[in-house]
């Protein structure tokens, strides 16, 4: 899917060091371990949960953590029964993945701007952590240093939690929910299926996170190796804040692959070529062009201070 390809396009634009590991779909950690060995980094299990005001979490926590429910939804301010397992629609609504594929990736995407992520704080005590980039037969390990720098990318904050399920004492009184900083501002209700919209989309708030996407040159994702596959990528940074700009790219880019398919292809085959490669190319392309300026336009309003007479 064009989401899957973003992941490693973004991860190359930012030089950040993965190792990729393809393998049948899996829909449990059990049956990840059988293909992706624990010695290449530490396996994550990810929650998809929705509390009772629509707002929704993805909790990202090692194998061995053991997470208590009813912990969490305490800890949040949500009291004991606050959060369950958020719906199978809002999968592809929010994160745009079917089973089995709930990742910290997928806070990629626009529609899941107003998802909370909490990551478990002992990621940070690994040399890799292995998670799956948006499809669950593939998988890819790297460093928290790679994930935070991925996660900043898209505007978001890497936030490490003890997820434990007595990490702390009981909420009460003198012990106030520690977590509940972290419940999302917006609540997004997800249609049923047979009414389902192309996207959700919700007001930005002072707590929404946007996807912000930067820049990647046109490089392509590493080959599939059957195994494994450590990338380190040098591209070219871009601006898409003026149409001008957007504009050049998209003329650089036509006139380069019109040089490239042109060799040894016959003319009349050209413009089919062309469409079905230009087509990934400039949808990404504007996807970046709009996150710029939606980006600008959140920064603008976020900063934005009347004048008072």
């Amino acid at each position: 899917s064009p989401n899957y390809l973003l992941i490693f396009l973004v991860l190359q634009e930012l030089e950040i060091d993965y190792s990729k590991y393809e393998h049948p779909p899996v829909l449990t950690v059990e049956a990840q371990a059988k293909y992706v060995s624990s010695s290449e980094g530490a396996l994550s299990k990810n929650l998809f949960l929705k509390d009772k005001k629509h707002r929704y979490y993805i909790i990202s926590a090692m194998v061995d953590t053991k997470v208590d429910m009813k912990v969490l939804s305490q800890r949040l301010g949500l009291g004991k029964g606050g959060i369950r397992m958020a719906p199978e629609e809002a999968l592809g609504e929010l994160l745009q993945v079917s089973l089995g594929c709930v990742t910290p990736f997928a806070v990629v995407n626009e529609s899941a701007r107003d998802v909370s992520l909490l990551l478990d704080k002992n990621f940070k005590n690994q040399a890799r952590c292995i998670f799956h980039p948006l499809s669950n037969d593939v998988s890819i390990s790297l460093n928290t240093a790679g994930l935070d720098k991925f996660l900043k990318s898209i505007g978001r904050d890497s936030v490490y939690v003890d997820l434990e399920a007595n990490a702390n004492p009981a909420v009460g009184k003198d012990q106030p929910p520690d977590l509940a900083l972290y419940v999302p501002a917006a609540s997004v209700v997800v249609p049923e299926l047979s009414n389902k919209a192309s996207s959700i989309q919700t007001p930005p708030t002072k707590n929404a996170t946007s996807e912000i996407i930067k820049p990647v040159a046109s490089a392509k994702p590493s080959k599939p190796a059957g195994n494994v596959n450590s990338v380190s990528a040098n591209s070219v940074s871009l601006e898409f804040k003026n149409p001008e700009k957007f504009v050049e790219e998209i003329l650089n880019r036509t006139s380069a692959l019109l040089l490239s398919e042109a060799k040894g292809e016959s003319v009349e085959a050209l413009p089919g070529t062309l469409r079905k490669r230009l087509t990934s190319e400039l949808t990404l392309l504007a996807i970046m062009y709009k996150n710029t300026a939606y980006t600008e336009g959140f920064h603008a309003g976020k900063n934005y201070k009347p004048y008072r007479l």
